[in-house]
């Protein structure tokens, strides 16, 4: 027996560890495959149509609001970043950039509280902005 022994343990135990280990190895790679596999077989979200934002269908205006709580659309432009160069050394609080969709009312803009009647303080109606030539 002393010569199967010589470090403390047999050529069974050593069968053994091998084994085990064995069945872990495998027991962890199945874990790692169903872990993989599992996005694959989730049910994707239903695609959203795109906002008008999104889209791009509208302009980027910049609008004061005035005492009434009334907003006038001061320029119109075809992207943000032109706007927000347009609106860079502002220190009007009341002036402020915003995305307006084609057909959108300019009267969204106003601030809760102002009037809803459809005229602006100088009997105009509101109506959109143009769409920004390129």
């Amino acid at each position: 027996m002393a010569e199967n022994n010589p470090f403390g343990f047999d050529p069974d135990d050593l069968d053994r560890v091998v084994r085990e280990a064995g069945e872990e190895l495998r027991d962890l790679r199945d874990r790692f495959l169903a872990f993989l596999d599992a996005p694959a077989t989730r049910a994707q979200p239903e695609p959203r149509p795109a906002t008008a934002g999104e889209s791009g269908d509208g302009a980027w205006v910049v609008y004061t609001t005035d005492s009434a709580g009334v907003a006038r659309i001061d320029q119109v432009y075809a992207t943000e970043l032109d706007a927000l160069r347009a609106l860079k050394g502002n220190t009007d609080p009341r002036r402020s950039v915003r995305f307006l969709p084609y057909g959108m009312s300019v009267s969204v803009l106003d601030r809760p509280g102002a009037h809803d009647d459809g005229q602006s303080d100088d009997g105009q109606s509101d109506v959109t902005g143009p769409r920004p030539t390129d």
